[in-house]
């Protein structure tokens, strides 16, 4: 019996993983400004200023969006709250465990997502993906992990982060269901509004401390830009056209990105540890971008 053929995909769901791929780039990239932020902002402050911006920025692209379905607005209204909430605890977790551990255990969104849409939509992930699912996994695992004083343990700051881990997961899954080509723009306003809301109740209490000098607004800009508005809208357009096990796939690549932007611009040198995790993370990439003979079924555009 003949092979059938495999499924032709689309001009957009060809270019969707590889815009991921470059999210994921831009992502890393942007290690060295939100830390250098952070030192003297608020966490939660720094968080509703740089979406505040991203906010508008949105709606003045998209302002006819605005006028949208009720069900639309409570989609991309959830969508937000449930990233702000990973955010949120994952910035908490961060502060009661090493930064290492911490980085492997959001990235782990990878393992989790897969099982979520199956547990709730019956949503099938090809082998393959299993594979690259494994693949990423070594390569966070390799990036990430530093030895530490008592070695690894379960505390309050791993919980938080494993929760935020739950958060990124379900953003992707629901995002995955819910994004369609024709609505990418309302979904991505909603997203941008009700993060901005829920980061604005966090930085209230204590005044909302601004950036105080002109390089800092600079690097808060490119972060809104570059790091939200940008970001959402490729976020959301691109989960439209592919499975949600694959974006998560293409997505935990950041922290190999944010590794190589380290030994680029901050003098950090590259070991036999960056090498397997590269190795790892690209091959997981190959596999879900371009896996060998698979048939799958193609994305409804």
């Amino acid at each position: 019996m003949a092979k059938a053929p495999p499924v032709a995909r689309s001009l957009p769901q060809r270019l969707a993983p590889w815009a991921l791929m470059v999210l994921a780039v831009v992502w890393g990239s942007t290690l060295f400004s939100t830390k250098r932020l952070i030192s003297v902002i608020p966490v939660p402050d720094f968080l509703f200023v740089r979406f505040a911006i991203s906010t508008l920025l949105l709606v003045a692209v998209f302002h006819r969006s605005l006028k949208m379905s009720r069900q639309l607005w409570l989609r991309g209204s959830l969508l937000g709250v449930i990233w702000s909430v990973g955010q949120l605890l994952q910035t908490a977790g961060i502060g009661l465990t090493s930064a290492s551990i911490a980085g492997f255990v959001t990235g782990l969104y990878v393992v989790i997502t897969p099982v979520l849409g199956l547990i709730l939509y019956k949503l099938r992930v090809h082998p393959w993906v299993w594979v690259a699912v494994a693949l990423s996994t070594v390569g966070l695992a390799t990036l990430t992990i530093r030895p530490v004083e008592g070695g690894f343990g379960v505390g309050s700051g791993e919980i938080l982060v494993a929760l935020s881990a739950i958060a990124y997961a379900f953003h992707i899954v629901f995002l995955g269901r819910w994004s369609k080509p024709s609505d990418v723009a309302s979904l991505t306003v909603a997203q941008g509004l009700s993060m901005t809301v829920v980061f604005f109740f966090f930085a209230l209490p204590d005044g909302i401390t601004l950036p105080s000098t002109g390089v800092n607004w600079a690097w808060m800009i490119y972060l809104a830009v570059m790091g939200g508005a940008v970001s959402i809208v490729v976020q959301t357009w691109a989960q439209g056209h592919m499975e949600a096990s694959v974006a998560a796939v293409i997505m935990c690549s950041e922290p190999l990105w944010a590794t190589f932007f380290a030994m680029l611009f901050g003098g950090e040198r590259p070991n036999w540890l960056f090498a397997v995790g590269a190795a790892a993370i690209l091959i997981s990439m190959y596999l879900v971008i371009k896996p060998p003979g698979v048939k799958r079924p193609s994305v409804p555009d």
